[in-house]
């Protein structure tokens, strides 16, 4: 093997027939060293120089296709540009890795792998939505679908049991449920270790805080362009991403989900830096990668590592770079980005162009805070964002101090106008509007975070319980009679906003999160759960037997998803096109939605009733209505036919619909 000087390429390494051309941009640096390993776990390898270019780049070219083969870097630097960390004399993996073999601790000291790819799409293709609002959304962690043995998934690995046909769980429960998008906690390349419980690490961390030392939800990105490789079917040993398993496994999810026509959206992590690893950014180039305060401390608003300099050209590259490989390559549909306030706000303008460019339809949706709230800034620029005005107002902040509508009460922000508008899309010229457009509203009432829907409502009716261990699972999570109203109550509210929906995995069946037995000698053991990113264990695991508890509510959500998706007024008509009557009860929400600019033949009644104990006579619009909607089902298909007036018990809802009359 030989080197040779060449121009300026893509940042990566480049494979031709007879070369292999290595890109690795470290300005500060004095020396790069690109060493070659024949296996992932070779002690030794081959060392070659590289040569600096005048934008800063390292690079070399290599006559030979190294095809199969591992690499990384070794830096040094001139004495005051040395960073300050332990990992400068480290050899690290290329940050624009397609794929890194990984040891199983949490400092990883990952190697790039060397390779070329086919997969076999078989005819499919990416599957945009037309309309952000025609999206229902299922957030969801890949092995919370697979992993109980209740889903009784065959396969070695999440990848490989999400496409299990036989299986009561993955794409075969997304299939039946009805949904139409699944957006996937993080799957770019993280560590899913911290370090050890209680020990104090050579780098200086002291783990107090995670009696489990791991990190199953992946909010700690490593490798932008990789694959996670510990849901592929290689991960043993010491070792995981010994193959490409990760990139051929994921990609088979993708097809099998857009096979049933499934928008498929990944969860990613740009606002901050990995904190515990091996990595090339925080550490061999902290001044370009990492942003620093006045006094020249770095920032950590997120709470969780150190704050992304997306400002920064070559920072702002990389965000947008991998974003169009994962979109060109495995063909995702769009993303949600993770406390996306702290990225900067022309990073939100240079994501959405690129993006928007290539993929006119790709879907871009914020979390739209973090160093500050922004909603309404997210809006001005052309994107989605999470609404969480419509999760506190209905359900409430704080299921003790702070709850909202479905409990008979008011949060604290929340106020008749606001509720309202928040049905209308949480519109910025209403009460408490953030949206140009509904089509910005990522309406939800439970996500990954906090407490379950279920679990809110189990201590929202019965604060005595919140903090008790649970001593009779099934008896806890079937639901009682209360319960069940109050949830079926959450869930018609919620899918008959205008906006985009989206629900959280096992919503659909109450799920309980409580904490699960383990080793980890966790003192809220038995109790539920409203933070539970360590735990890879059955406190996260769909179990599908609780959806037999209460099938009764999984029943009513598959109705509800169905009307949504053939109801297109529900969930995208004008704003003028709704009205509200009043008839003096604060807790009444009424409302008539008119279909003609949705293209919907249908026009519809919606009445909510958040009274705790009243019954309440509504006087309905003439005409004779179809019930599809109401406390007990919820179906696309006629139910019953009423007209004149409507009894509605307390804590429920009913959803009317007639022809419309087009010369009206």
């Amino acid at each position: 093997m030989m080197k040779q000087q060449v121009e300026k390429v893509e940042l990566g390494v480049s494979l031709s027939e007879n070369t292999t051309t290595f890109c690795f941009y470290c300005p500060d640096a004095k020396s790069v060293t690109c060493i070659v390993y024949d296996r992932y776990n070779s002690r030794k390898g081959t060392e070659f120089p590289m040569t600096q270019s005048e934008g800063g780049e390292w690079m070399l070219t290599i006559q030979e296709n190294l095809q199969g083969k591992w690499y990384g870097y070794k830096a040094g630097f001139y004495k005051k540009k040395k960073p300050d960390t332990p990992y400068v004399d480290e050899v690290f993996a290329d940050p624009y890795s397609k794929h890194v073999t990984v040891k199983n601790n949490y400092r990883q000291q990952a190697r790039s792998y060397i390779f070329e790819h086919e997969f076999d799409w078989g005819g499919t293709d990416h599957q945009f939505p037309d309309d952000l609002r025609d999206l229902i959304i299922y957030e969801t962690h890949i092995k919370d679908l697979t992993e109980h043995q209740t889903s009784q998934a065959k396969g070695s690995g999440s990848y490989q049991k999400m496409i299990d046909p036989d299986q009561k769980g993955g794409v075969a429960y997304l299939k039946k449920l009805g949904v139409n998008c699944v957006e996937f906690l993080p799957l770019q390349k993280f560590s899913p270790t911290e370090p050890p419980y209680g020990e104090k690490t050579p780098e200086g961390f002291h783990n107090s805080w995670n009696v489990y030392s791991e990190n199953y939800w992946g909010y700690m990105t490593s490798f932008f362009f990789a694959p996670e490789s510990s849901f592929a079917s290689d991960f043993t040993g010491n070792h995981s991403g010994k193959t490409t398993a990760a990139i051929t496994e994921f990609k088979e999810v993708v097809k099998a989900l857009h096979e049933q026509e499934i928008t498929v959206l990944m969860d990613v992590v740009y606002n901050h830096t990995s904190l515990f690893d091996v990595n090339p950014l925080p550490h061999l180039m902290p001044d370009i990668y990492l942003r620093k305060d006045k006094k020249g401390k770095l920032m950590n608003r997120s709470g969780t590592g150190n704050e992304f300099k997306s400002e920064n050209p070559i920072a702002r590259k990389i965000i947008v770079d991998s974003l169009l490989y994962w979109m060109e390559e495995f063909k995702v549909d769009g993303f949600r980005f993770d406390l996306a306030a702290l990225l900067d706000r022309d990073t939100w303008d240079a994501i959405k162009k690129e993006v928007h460019k290539k993929y006119p339809n790709a879907v871009l949706i914020a979390e739209p805070w973090g160093g500050y709230y922004s909603p309404q800034h997210f809006s001005d620029h052309d994107w989605a964002s999470w609404n969480d005005r419509i999760r506190n107002s209905l359900k409430g902040s704080d299921p003790l101090h702070d709850r909202g509508f479905i409990f008979s009460d008011w949060q604290n922000e929340t106020n008749r106008d606001r509720l309202e508008n928040i049905m209308k899309g949480t519109l910025n010229h209403g009460g408490g509007g953030l949206f140009q457009t509904s089509e910005h509203s990522v309406n939800y009432l439970e996500s990954h975070d906090g407490f379950t829907l279920g679990d809110f409502i189990r201590i929202g009716l019965n604060p005595e319980i919140h903090d008790q261990v649970i001593e009779k699972r099934d008896e806890h999570v079937t639901l009682n009679e209360h319960q069940m109203r109050v949830s079926k109550l959450a869930a018609l509210s919620l899918f008959t906003a205008q906006g985009i929906t989206m629900m959280h995995a096992g919503q659909e069946f109450a799920r309980s999160k409580i904490i699960a037995k383990s080793p980890c000698d966790d003192p809220d053991e038995g109790k539920m759960d409203h933070n539970s990113y360590q735990k890879d264990n059955e406190t996260n695991w769909l179990n599908f037997d609780d959806l037999k508890l209460n099938h009764e509510l999984f029943d009513y959500y598959r109705g509800l998803i169905r009307i949504r998706l053939e109801s297109p007024a529900l969930r995208k008509c004008s704003n003028n096109e709704i009205s509200f009557n009043y008839a003096g009860d604060m807790l009444l929400l009424s409302f008539y939605v008119n279909g003609k600019s949705s293209g919907d033949i249908y026009d519809y009644y919606v009445v909510l009733n958040g009274n705790a104990h009243e019954n309440n006579d509504v006087q309905l619009p003439k005409g004779t209505w179809e019930v599809i909607a109401d406390h007990k089902i919820a179906s696309s298909q006629t139910i019953d036919f009423i007209n004149g007036s409507v009894n509605l018990p307390s804590k429920s809802g009913i959803l009317l619909r007639k022809l419309r009359d087009w010369h009206t």
